[in-house]
C-alpha cells in the first residue's frame, strides 16, 4: 500500500486574534507544523497546540520563519547566515520546551513562507537553516520542496532530507509555488486538490499553472491551515486518498 504523511501549519493564532480550526485539523492531518513565535503564534497558542497534538496522537514538527509578525513570514529578509542559524535554533528550542512539557517532543523542522520560498533557490539560507538543526540535534529530518538547496544541503550534512507537495497551491513549470499574489496560486476547489495529490502519487507529476506536468516526488502532503475551506480541503484529500488506497502516516 502507498502511504504519505498529510501536513498542515498550525498554532498560528496570536492572543485574542485566531487563524484557522486548529482543533479540527489535528483530527485530520498526522503531522503538524507548529509556528515557532516568529512568524506567528504566542507562548499560551504555541502550548495549547503542542499539548493538543500530543492527545491527538499527531507529529510536531517546528515551522521556523524569519523574525516578521507584521508581514506573518511572508517576507523575504536579507539575513547574514549566522545570524539565522541563530534564529532557527532559538525556534526549535522553544517549541522543544512546550513539547517537552505536553510529554512530545520535536519531530522535524520546516521553515516557513518566505524562508521555505527562499531555500528553494538561496544556498546560503538554505546552509544556514541546515547548520541550525545539525547543530540541534542531526537526527531531525528536514521539510522542503524536491529539488530544493534546502534539501540539496541537508542530504550533504547528513540529515535526512523530506520531500513535500503543496495540496492547494498552484505550481511554476520550474517546479516552484505560484507566488500567493498571481493567479493560480491557491486552490480551492477541494475534489480537485485531493485528485491531483493521488495523481502525484501514482504518476509522479503535478499539472503546472501553464498546462505543462512537473515531476514530483514527496514524502508528505501540506494543506494549509490558514487556507478559506482549510478542514473542508483535508477532509477531501483523506477521502481521496483513502479511495486510491493510500495510507496517512507520519514520516518521522
Amino acid at each position: 500500500m502507498a502511504r504519505i504523511d498529510l501536513n498542515a501549519d498550525l498554532g498560528e493564532s496570536f492572543g485574542q486574534w485566531t487563524l484557522g480550526d486548529d482543533d479540527a485539523m489535528l483530527g485530520l492531518v498526522s503531522s503538524a507544523n507548529v509556528a515557532c513565535g516568529f512568524h506567528a503564534g504566542d507562548p499560551s497558542t504555541l502550548r495549547a497546540t503542542t499539548a493538543r497534538a500530543a492527545d491527538a496522537g499527531v507529529v510536531v514538527g517546528a515551522q521556523v520563519s524569519y523574525p516578521d509578525l507584521r508581514g506573518f513570514g511572508r517576507r523575504f529578509v536579507d539575513i547574514e547566515p549566522s545570524a539565522l542559524t541563530d534564529d532557527v535554533l532559538y525556534q526549535i528550542g522553544a517549541l522543544e520546551a512546550l513539547c517537552r512539557v505536553a510529554g512530545s517532543r520535536v519531530r522535524y523542522v520546516k521553515p516557513h513562507g518566505a524562508l521555505y520560498n527562499a531555500t528553494r533557490t538561496h544556498a546560503g539560507q538554505a546552509a544556514a537553516v541546515v547548520e541550525a538543526v545539525r547543530a540541534y540535534d542531526p537526527a531531525l529530518p528536514v521539510l522542503g520542496l524536491p529539488g530544493s538547496e534546502l534539501l540539496v544541503a541537508a542530504e550533504k550534512a547528513g540529515l535526512r532530507a523530506v520531500p513535500e507537495f503543496f495540496v492547494d497551491r498552484g505550481y511554476t513549470p520550474e517546479g516552484g509555488l505560484v507566488p500567493r499574489r498571481e493567479p493560480g496560486a491557491l486552490l480551492d476547489d477541494a475534489g480537485a486538490a485531493a485528485q491531483r495529490l493521488v495523481r502525484m502519487l501514482t504518476d509522479g507529476v503535478v499539472r503546472a499553472v501553464d498546462g505543462t506536468d512537473v515531476a514530483v516526488r514527496a514524502e508528505s502532503a501540506c494543506v494549509h491551515g490558514d487556507s478559506p475551506g482549510a478542514v473542508a480541503m483535508a477532509e477531501a484529500v483523506r477521502a481521496g486518498l483513502a479511495g486510491a488506497g493510500v495510507e496517512i502516516a507520519p514520516f518521522a
